[in-house]
């Protein structure tokens, strides 16, 4: 027959308690128990970090991604601006080339500025009016005739 190792009882005397009260017999942890406990708390551990470590790369991507399509809509923007510039400067170059000709010059300084050549005489018009001068004075005419609260109603809020 083989004899089974003897565990090591703690007894209350040992550790100066009453000589009455003995430990249970199986109630200390034995090394295989302790062993898979701390094989068990490192897995635990080394799994929470691996988590925390993927949710860091997770949350990195997310700001990376919006980082970059914030980027794209500031490009795209750019890009909108720049063909809006792009069409401008077409539009100066044609009024360039447009205003090198001396005649469209002299054309616009008579009609715009009033200007006349040396010997030239200036005709003005003098005493006509014009047709939105007589639909103005029309307008005027109606409006006096509508009456007292109109008037009112004319000076707060305009015509």
């Amino acid at each position: 027959m083989q004899k089974s190792p003897k565990r090591a009882y703690s007894s209350t005397s040992q550790e100066g308690g009453t000589a009455n009260v003995t430990s249970a017999v199986g109630m200390e942890e034995s090394v295989g128990h302790l062993r898979a406990r701390r094989i068990s708390l490192f897995t635990h551990t080394v799994m929470w970090i691996t988590g925390l470590i993927c949710l860091a790369f997770l949350v990195g991507t997310l700001a990376q991604a919006w980082s970059n399509s914030r980027l794209m809509q500031d490009l795209q923007t750019a890009r909108t601006h720049l063909q809006q510039l792009q069409a401008h400067n077409g539009y100066l170059k044609q009024l360039e080339k447009k205003y090198q000709d001396p005649t469209v010059i002299e054309n616009e300084a008579r009609q715009q500025l009033g200007y006349i050549r040396p010997g030239e005489h200036p005709v003005v018009i003098v005493g006509t009016q014009d047709s939105s001068q007589r639909d103005m004075q029309a307008d005027k005419q109606v409006g006096a005739s509508q009456g007292f609260w109109s008037d009112w109603w004319h000076t707060f809020f305009g015509e």
